[in-house]
């Protein structure tokens, strides 16, 4: 197990806390919000696919803020999800579909620019990538 610095640790616990927020927000009051980025081609009931995806979010938070001992694999399970989810942000972007205050082209564009920031989050915060101390 690669050891952590404190700020990579830190990353770590706040990106958790920010996906189980996410998937909790999911269920209850931005569920609305996640339908209309649900692309059109997944098989599965928009709702049933947000209700899943929020489990998976509190799932995965939980699993980064707690437990250390795999911090790794929670990284790079956290950066999969992430990039997983990335066609919803591009489907809402080109069905121009308004949600959580998203509601310009121009915004939904620049926060396809976030996704590889949260990738690259969670494999630092969980030494999936680490530098090398000299």
């Amino acid at each position: 197990m690669k050891k952590t610095i404190h700020y990579q640790d830190l990353a770590r616990i706040l990106l958790g806390a920010f996906l189980a927020f996410a998937g909790t927000s999911h269920l209850t009051f931005a569920r609305k919000d996640f339908q209309a980025q649900v692309p059109d081609w997944v098989p599965l009931d928009k709702d049933l696919t947000v209700v899943l995806s929020g489990g998976t979010e509190i799932t995965l938070g939980l699993a980064l803020m707690l437990w250390a001992k795999q911090k790794k694999l929670t990284g790079i399970m956290a950066a999969l999800f992430f990039a997983a989810v990335f066609p919803g942000n591009i489907s809402q972007y080109t069905k121009k579909r308004d949600a959580f205050g998203l509601d310009t082209d121009t915004k939904r564009f620049v926060r396809l620019f976030f996704q590889p920031v949260l990738i690259g989050w969670a494999l630092f915060g969980s030494t999936a990538v680490n530098k090398k101390k000299k």
